[in-house]
């Protein structure tokens, strides 16, 4: 395992090797392109579609509790299981559901995030299955949401307002311009306006990885961040568009670092973008 960081965290492609069928260990792929776990995970690994089961609909909400312990329960997990996520767009929704996992409480030392992702589990040529595993379904209790890792609308705005925290945009520098509402791979919808919450700094979620997908040293994550002011002993709230991106920038920041205090606005400009009487910097 990685040791660098702030935190334990992060497992290498060969550690999940050498690991996959370990009991009380669970390989969870989670993808943007929902179709790629079938044309081949890690064997082992079961699939979570960020769509259908990381969210709640009708409400534009993150899955329920209940949603969650039944999700984990049915992929074999319980309170005692290494989680070990995973997934494409450099581990973008394996990140989020990280996040999700810790806003239910699993705790830190059995959840893990697989250093580069799919890609680099694929350029290495590494064993894959379009097999999905047989599980045993086990009981998971979530405890109640830890508010102290997410961000809701109006506490941004009072964030804003008091300028007591750092805020972090996370998408590339013509999402934060306002001259695009989303990535230019992307239909640009989802927002009303475009533009930057007033005073966040653009750190690019990019930047914080290396051209395989890995994270980058945690010297040059460092000096990064503390070069836009975002430094440890300030409050931090990341966003992006819809929370994912900002999920792997809160990973970054809270897990990797070790600030104290990083939370995750997972409503993000979809909701920032299209609220009456917000403040919106262009």
């Amino acid at each position: 395992m990685t040791t660098a960081y702030a935190n334990n965290v992060l497992v290498s492609t060969q550690w999940v090797q050498d690991h996959m069928n370990d009991q009380g260990v669970r390989l969870v792929e989670v993808d943007v392109d929902t179709s790629a776990y079938e044309q081949g995970h890690v064997p082992g690994a079961v699939g979570w579609n960020w769509r259908t089961q990381l969210q709640d609909f009708p409400s534009r909400d993150v899955a329920t509790r209940a949603s969650f312990e039944k999700l984990c329960g049915q992929a074999g997990i319980d309170n005692n299981t290494i989680i070990v996520f995973y997934g494409d767009n450099n581990n973008w929704f394996a990140a989020w559901a990280y996040w999700l996992a810790t806003y239910y409480g699993h705790p830190r030392a059995h959840l893990k995030l697989m250093d580069g992702g799919r890609a680099k589990w694929l350029a290495e040529n590494r064993s894959r299955t379009t097999d999905v595993p047989r599980t045993s379904a086990k009981t998971y209790t979530a405890k109640q949401p830890d508010l102290s890792v997410r961000a809701f609308r109006d506490a941004v705005l009072q964030a804003v307002n008091a300028k007591s925290a750092a805020l972090v945009d996370v998408r590339s520098p013509r999402e934060y311009s306002g001259e695009l509402l989303a990535p230019e791979n992307l239909p640009q919808e989802g927002a009303q306006r475009g533009g930057h919450i007033p005073g966040a700094q653009n750190i690019p979620w990019g930047s914080v990885v290396n051209q395989d997908g890995t994270f980058k040293p945690r010297a040059e994550l460092d000096a990064l961040y503390r070069g836009k002011g975002v430094t440890p002993e300030k409050p931090v709230i990341a966003y992006c568009r819809i929370g994912e991106r900002s999920s792997h920038s809160w990973f970054v920041l809270r897990e990797l670092l070790g600030y104290a205090n990083v939370r995750n606005y997972d409503g993000s400009w979809t909701e920032w973008g299209s609220s009456v009487g917000v403040p919106i910097e262009r």
